[in-house]
């Protein structure tokens, strides 16, 4: 970083964790089609020197460890890094080493670009109004992983605090309630509304929504939409929020306020608006062409980017980023899980690493390899040349393995002009 920028040398050191599961396969297919992009996009002139990482079952077969500190000084040491699928245990054993990773380096933006590619088959009737850029708080929430088990000293001594507060009575079965602590702050909803907002600007975008469940979480949720508001009106007249709109209604009538934002639409005004969670999946099923961008926390978030991903094929077609956009620190990451059952197999998709590929290229500013990445990809597509996931459900298609659909993504990248 210098001067608040990410600076990239022509041939910089990237660390890669491979993964559990299928990630060894999809990461290689994935390398093939990096490396020709760049290879396609300067000429020689540019090249990547891969470095390899241990994290997951494959470490703590080598180390003893889920996430040696060796792995985390290289990712700190290089900045941006990428990584495959990772094993977690579900209600026992180690914590999931990729919130383990976004919270000891501080990536609390996890931004999921949700849109589709023609010949993907999808659900719902028009995916193509999916477009939508999710950002999701990465640090806080549920996931800070505060955790007490019914009996233990801990749930003990929270159940007299509820007391002292005259809050008791609102546990239903105090005795045998586990308890998990949801802390959402104002420094943390902040940077992330504050991310959103500059990836709206950057990319002419008309509008940013804030999604929560304040209605119920008052002031945890409830603070985010707030909190969420008051960054957006430290950006001026660049924005017109529905606080702004509400203010107008409530002084000079409804039709003033409609007036206005029509006005502040002409004008080209970034509009702020917020949804409550639930009505915005409906939202997102019926009218997702409503959509821009979506910020929102973490749980809301995980589930929230996901529901989208299936709107455009699945979350194997999903790419995602874990970033610090003050730090520059960032690891993009392949959005599915390991799927054990298929390792070895070289049957299954890895298109979400190559998107993730592309998203990291783009950070970096390698925009012309992101480019070709996604243009190979959608015309492999397009061509009816994918993996088992897409060839079973279009007619006509020509199913590849992991390791064929990363060649044949290749070449088409080596065949198309810069």
């Amino acid at each position: 970083m210098q001067n608040g920028k990410l600076v990239t040398p022509d041939e910089p050191t990237i660390p890669f964790i491979a993964g559990d599961g299928i990630g060894p396969e999809i990461w290689s297919a994935a390398k093939v089609v990096f490396d020709a992009a760049v290879k396609q996009a300067y000429n020689g002139n540019k090249k990547v020197d891969w470095k390899p990482l241990l994290a997951g079952e494959v470490a703590y077969k080598k180390t003893g460890e889920w996430l040696p500190q060796e792995t985390l000084d290289t990712l700190v040491d290089n900045l941006v890094a990428i990584k495959g699928p990772l094993t977690t245990p579900i209600g026992k054993g180690h914590r999931s080493i990729n919130v383990t990773l976004r919270q000891k380096l501080d990536l609390y933006a996890c931004f999921r670009p949700v849109k589709y590619f023609k010949g993907v088959p999808s659900p719902v009737t028009h995916p193509e109004n999916v477009d939508i850029a999710v950002f999701r708080e990465n640090t806080e929430d549920i996931y800070a992983g505060i955790d007490f088990s019914a009996g233990s000293d801990e749930a003990t001594g929270l159940l007299n605090l509820l007391k002292e507060n005259n809050q008791l009575d609102k546990v239903r079965f105090p005795k045998t309630s586990n308890f998990a602590i949801k802390p959402v702050s104002s420094e943390g909803s902040k940077r992330i509304v504050h991310a959103a907002l500059d990836y709206a600007f950057r990319h002419n975008l008309k509008k940013l929504t804030l999604v929560h469940k304040g209605n119920i979480m008052k002031k945890t949720e409830g603070g985010f939409k707030q909190w969420g508001y008051e960054e957006a009106e430290t950006y001026g007249d660049n924005v017109f929020t529905m606080n702004e709109y509400a203010e107008i209604k409530a002084e000079k009538g409804q039709e003033k306020a409609d007036e206005a934002l029509t006005a502040a639409e002409f004008a080209g005004r970034l509009i702020v608006n917020d949804v409550i969670t639930d009505n915005f999946f409906q939202q997102a099923l019926l009218h997702p062409e409503n959509f821009d961008v979506v910020v929102t926390m973490n749980l809301n978030g995980d589930y929230i980017s996901d529901a989208l991903a299936a709107q455009v094929g699945g979350i194997g077609i999903s790419p995602g980023g874990n970033i610090n956009y003050q730090t520059g620190q960032a690891i993009f990451e392949a959005t599915h899980g390991t799927a054990p059952q298929f390792a070895g197999q070289n049957k299954l998709n890895p298109t979400s690493l190559m998107l993730s590929g592309a998203m990291m290229f783009d950070y970096i500013g390698w925009h012309e390899v992101a480019t070709l990445i996604e243009q190979g990809i959608g015309d492999a597509i397009a061509e009816k040349h994918t993996t088992m996931d897409f060839a079973r459900n279009v007619r006509g298609s020509e199913e590849l393995s992991t390791s064929g659909f990363g060649d044949f993504v290749a070449k088409n990248i080596e065949k198309t002009r810069v």
